[in-house]
């Protein structure tokens, strides 16, 4: 079975760290964090920054957030590091057998299930923002 890109949970990663950190983090500092090359760290800061979530100093600055924690959603993250394209979280087979009764239908029927499944899960990403996230975090930081 294929899976939702890792970008998505390194992403999440990347900005709670961020947002627990009391100075801007540099690439090499989340990718020690994150268990991963720093080169990956900053392919994923790149695309929060085109997205407004993030901003890099140049050099050796670090990365620091551009918005307040209660107004990134996981939904902005998801969209941010191109999970999947808009209506495309799942793959249809191709060229079943329009001769088929099932085979002619199956598309168009089963596509609008797995529509409304791609849209329930982005309305669940919208309601969680990084504050409420970082909060947990910081709730199993203390135990």
């Amino acid at each position: 079975m294929k899976k939702i890109s890792s970008r998505f949970s390194i992403a999440v990663h990347i900005l709670s760290l961020i947002a627990l950190s009391p100075s801007p983090c540099t690439s090499e500092f989340i990718g020690e964090s994150v268990k991963t090359n720093p080169v990956i760290i900053r392919r994923i800061i790149g695309k929060l920054k085109k997205a407004g979530i993030v901003h890099v100093r140049p050099g050796t600055g670090g990365a620091y957030l551009t918005k307040e924690q209660d107004e990134i959603t996981l939904l902005d993250v998801y969209r941010a590091v191109e999970v999947v394209e808009k209506d495309d979280l799942f793959h249809f087979h191709e060229h079943p057998n329009p001769e088929c009764p099932v085979g002619a239908n199956i598309e168009s029927v089963f596509r609008t299930k797995m529509l409304q499944a791609q849209s329930a899960l982005e309305q669940e990403l919208a309601q969680v923002s990084l504050q409420q996230l970082v909060a947990e975090i910081c709730k199993k930081m203390t135990l």
